[in-house]
């Protein structure tokens, strides 16, 4: 198994260093990767991929497990942001999805319902060049919809994670999700959005959601995505 250690918290509360863009870079084992293993049993790392990717569905979804996400709730809670209860939560994120789908509409972002939890599926096309972490004119229009959205539904965790293609080394690739996933999380900050709210990973080449043999499906793998969760009471 590769090293989940790379699924690093970026950032979970508004600072200096958030908002001039600090990032980390994440301890990496000395111990062999799967993917070494794997070419040595005949399969390629992209092959390896594809069937990862095919296990996983469409999105990856939370990445920050259900334990540290509840710990987030928790926190807010006790800060008084309040949360939700019982039936409300589905009619709040009802809600929220019919509002994300209207402002999504015709920007090329996914919207993926997964019980209480709503995805945006940002492919990078819309919001980087390739092999960059700077966003693109393109990103900031849709990244300001998504931002109305959110403040309007503020009793909301966000996970923002970042996702790359298996080109280039495992260790170049984390560091470009990582980058990636600072950039949204800090624009979105910049938009009114509380870093209290937002979880920020870069997963890395670890999740891909088409094969990397092809160049559309690497494309599909080179994303951002933004999981939008209900804080619940406790």
């Amino acid at each position: 198994m590769k090293n989940k250690t790379h699924h690093v918290l970026l950032a979970t509360a508004v600072s200096v260093a958030l908002l001039a863009g600090c990032q980390t870079t994440g301890g990496y084992s000395s111990a062999p990767r799967d993917d070494e293993q794997a070419e040595r049993e005949g399969m390629s790392r992209t092959q390896k991929g594809a069937i990862i990717g095919a296990t996983i569905g469409a999105v990856a979804g939370l990445l920050s497990g259900d334990d540290a996400t509840e710990r987030r709730q928790r926190a807010l809670v006790g800060a008084g942001v309040g949360g939700l209860a019982g039936g409300a939560i589905g009619r709040y994120q009802d809600n929220q999805e019919r509002a994300l789908r209207e402002r999504m509409a015709g920007t090329g972002v996914d919207v993926v319902r997964d019980g209480d939890n709503i995805t945006l599926d940002m492919p990078e096309a819309i919001t980087f060049a390739f092999n960059s972490s700077t966003l693109n004119q393109r990103a900031y229009g849709v990244l300001d919809r998504v931002a109305d959205t959110l403040r309007e539904y503020d009793q909301t965790l966000i996970e923002v994670a970042g996702h790359t293609d298996s080109i280039g080394s495992e260790a170049y690739n984390q560091r470009l999700s990582e980058q990636r996933a600072q950039a949204v999380a800090n624009y979105l900050i910049s938009r009114g959005i509380s870093g209290q709210r937002l979880m920020v990973f870069g997963a890395g080449e670890m999740h891909p959601v088409a094969s990397n043999e092809t160049e559309a499906g690497r494309a599909e793998n080179r994303r951002v995505e933004l999981t939008i969760v209900p804080i619940r009471q406790r």
